[in-house]
């Protein structure tokens, strides 16, 4: 299994999760922000990634410490379980349509860290969750997990919608980036030799 447990604690958060990237999709997922325990279970299941998190965090001010600390840990728990990154796809993509929303993820794990985001987001808040946190989620988590990431809106007017398809259609693409290349298992995608 490529598992790893990874802390983080600061005055604002305190974290532990642990990732099993050959799970079976099961979340066990306590952040203290109820619409983010929801997006990451369903990164788990449509991961197919085992996900278990508990983080104490400063939600009395707002969410933002909390969700920008979470993708923090996910990127590094991500990174410390490939390792040098043998045998691994490496790219991933998936298009994901979520009702009217319609969301394109495309990621490399290539070791350089950059985020092109287009999400058109049209209310500010999905019940208490400040909307403009999706983006700050997936910047903290591209930069610990050392990857490109495009996520574009290609439809969509509801914003629980966009953002579902986002996170439903981004576990889709790590899923195939991190599958194991049968026929290249031994060896890292990459001509420079390393990743």
């Amino acid at each position: 299994m490529r598992q790893t447990t990874v802390t983080r604690k600061t005055q604002e958060t305190d974290i532990t999760m642990t990732l099993n990237l050959d799970g079976s999709g099961i979340a066990t997922v306590d952040s203290g922000c109820g619409f983010l325990d929801h997006m990451l279970t369903l990164f788990a299941k449509h991961g197919g990634f085992d996900l278990s998190l508990t983080c104490k965090g400063d939600t009395n001010v707002d969410d933002h410490h909390t969700v920008e600390d979470i993708g923090i840990c996910l990127g590094k728990a991500i990174v410390a379980t490939l390792g040098d990154k043998r045998g691994i796809n490496r790219y991933g993509f998936f298009i994901l349509p979520m009702d009217e929303a319609l969301i394109l993820t495309s990621l490399d794990l290539s070791g350089r860290s950059t985020l092109c985001c287009e999400l058109e987001l049209p209310a500010q808040k999905v019940g208490t969750f400040d909307t403009e946190l999706v983006e700050e989620f997936f910047a903290a988590l591209t930069r610990s997990a050392e990857m490109t990431l495009h996520i574009k809106q290609m439809a969509g007017k509801n914003t629980h919608h966009i953002i579902e398809g986002t996170f439903k259609s981004f576990a889709r693409s790590l899923k195939a980036a991190v599958a194991i290349d049968e026929k290249n298992a031994d060896k890292i995608p990459s001509t420079k030799g390393s990743l």
